[in-house]
Formats: structure tokens, sequence, C-alpha cells
């Protein structure tokens, strides 16, 4: 299938550890450091990152976050990040610059390394990313803007290292770009049919495939309380 030649060179790998951060909260591994050297990539991300919540988050379907660094001069420019913040400020596992959530479409198969990936969703922002900035408005700010960054789920296990390569081999859904379906995710602002469409594309998460489900049957209801405050 025809598909863009679209590469970039992964600038950084980052893993963090469950810890607690935060008084009466629960733990979190949003924390990530950077690590050097090759990483091995099985079926649920790199084997040696860690999440806290396995109901919402890791897993096959999100089993490695990408955020472009592109967007972190948007955020300075618009006053929520220190100018210098590098890398994983948002609990990123891959930081490149080049790929974006406008450029790249929700199926995408890449080469990461050695490993073979695949774009499932883009990130349903939590509470725990503005525990994370010190921005209580992060949360929303990440949709509003729709710089969320995305989920791999993996298809190949291999290994990767900072330095490598990543590259787009297959494009099965050239029409969805993960901004436009994150976004629809997101607001639940979709056309019925649109959102009947997301709910039998094989290539998408199966949680977002149930709620177009739910928004092609115009049932577009959903209390997001305990995603982004924490309570509900």
């Amino acid at each position: 299938m025809n598909h863009p030649d679209l590469s970039a060179t992964i600038d950084g790998i980052f893993f963090g550890a469950v810890k607690d951060r935060w008084k009466n909260k629960p733990p979190s591994a949003i924390k990530k450091d950077r690590v050097n050297g090759r990483q091995f990539v099985n079926s649920l991300g790199f084997s040696g990152d860690a999440q806290a919540d396995l109901t919402v988050h890791g897993g096959k379907d999100k089993a490695i976050h990408h955020y472009a660094f592109d967007h972190y001069s948007a955020w300075h420019a618009e006053g929520l990040m220190a100018h210098g913040t590098m890398p994983a400020a948002f609990g990123e596992n891959i930081s490149t610059a080049g790929l974006t959530e406008e450029n790249l479409c929700i199926g995408d198969i890449l080469l990461l390394g050695t490993a073979v990936v695949q774009i499932s969703q883009g990130r349903q922002p939590c509470w725990k990313l503005g525990l994370h900035t010190g921005r209580k408005e992060m949360p929303y700010q990440f949709q509003k803007t729709g710089r969320t960054g995305w989920y791999y789920r993996v298809l190949e296990p291999g290994d990767v290292g900072a330095g490598d390569r990543i590259i787009l081999a297959e494009r099965p859904n050239p029409d969805w770009s993960v901004l436009a379906v994150t976004r629809a995710r997101l607001t639940r602002r979709i056309l019925p049919e649109d959102a009947e469409v997301l709910s039998q594309m094989e290539e998408l998460a199966e949680g977002w495939r149930r709620a177009f489900s739910r928004m092609a049957e115009g049932n577009a209801k959903e209390d997001t309380s305990t995603r982004l405050r924490g309570t509900g």
C-alpha cells in the first residue's frame, strides 16, 4: 500500500518506576528517565519500563507512548512549560522530531529498531499529567490542542536504541490521522457514520472502538471526572 516516506531519528528512550508521588493519591510511573544502550521491546512494550495502574495504562494496545518533541516549543510559547525542558516531561517513552499526530494515522505500522509497532490510539490525558507537570490544567490543554502523543501495540518484538530510525512501513487507514481520531474520541464530536467506521476499524484499540460504537448509536455521554480530576 502506498504511503508517504516518513521517518525520524529516535532522540531518546525513557523508562519509569512505580512510585508514590503525591499524598493521598495512587502511585504512578509517569516520571520517566533517559536510558542508554539498546532496549528490548516485548509484546507489552519496553521490558525495563513500568506502569502503575494497568487498568488504564499499558497493556497490548498501549504498550509504548511516543510524543513529538516538536510540540515542546508550543508549550513554551503558551507559558505552560519552562524553556529548556527536556523530553519525557509528559511521561513519554520515545521522543522524536518530525512525526506528529497530523502526519501519522491510526493503524500505521512502523519499524522501531528491529521491532515492528502499530499505532493503536492517541493518549487520553489524566489527572496525573497535571500533577506531574505542576499544571492542573494540562490534561485539559492536551485535549484542547490534540497534542497528546500516541500509543503503539507491538507486532514483532525486537530491540531499539537512541539514534535508531523509526520508519513508516505501512498505512492501512490514510484518511484517519491520529489527530482527527483522537479529537473525535476526546470531544465526542463526530458524525454517526464516521463513528460507525471507527467502531469497525480493527487497527484501533478495542476500548476506543467500543466508545465509537456508543457514539454511532447516539450516546456521546461520558463521565470524565475520574480521568481528568481523579474524582468520580
